[in-house]
């Protein structure tokens, strides 16, 4: 039996929460059939105000590389429509799952989509792993990487690969 449809998505942002007025500039989501990567999404957003040094240092996104960049609304609705109502995965999904929502209303749309998260479910699959970070957990199971971390589709796909073993190791040693 195959997995079943999921986008596992990612944002990069300007901090850590849109309560205090922070909002995306990077969006990057893989789309996984049958346990392969087969689309990917993936745009810069303009949040409406300069990028701190700090989050220019971690990302690596430059307010050089957000001057000519749509604003957060037009991209997010390009994404509302790319993942319709298929199911979403992130690592750390409270997170990411807190912007989604936030730029949607926004936009005056809503999210339905059932949600799942790849730190939570690896600290039951992977209790022995030194922590549940996704860089750790890409060394534990030797998942490919290019060294590329903090850039949304890089680590939209890096979660991808993740969540592909841990259904493929619930389907095959749990039967589920």
């Amino acid at each position: 039996m195959q997995n079943p449809s999921v986008i596992v998505f990612d944002f990069e942002t300007t901090g850590m929460s849109p309560a205090y007025g922070d909002r995306p500039i990077e969006v990057g989501a893989v789309r996984i059939e049958h346990d392969m990567i087969v689309d990917r999404f993936q745009e810069l957003m303009h949040p409406g105000f300069t990028v701190s040094w700090f989050i220019e240092s971690l990302t690596g996104i430059s307010n050089e590389m957000l001057a000519e960049t749509p604003p957060c609304e037009e991209v997010m609705a390009r994404f509302a429509d790319w993942i319709g109502d298929t199911p979403l995965v992130a690592h750390n999904v409270g997170f990411d799952r807190k912007f989604l929502d936030a730029e949607l209303t926004r936009i005056g749309r809503e999210r339905t989509n059932p949600m799942a998260c790849t730190v939570l479910a690896s600290r039951r699959l992977y209790p022995e792993a030194p922590n549940h970070k996704l860089a750790t957990l890409v060394r534990h199971l030797g998942i490919f990487t290019d060294g590329t971390f903090h850039r949304a589709l890089a680590d939209a796909e890096m979660t991808g690969h993740l969540w592909i073993a841990m259904t493929d190791l619930l389907r095959d040693r749990y039967h589920l």
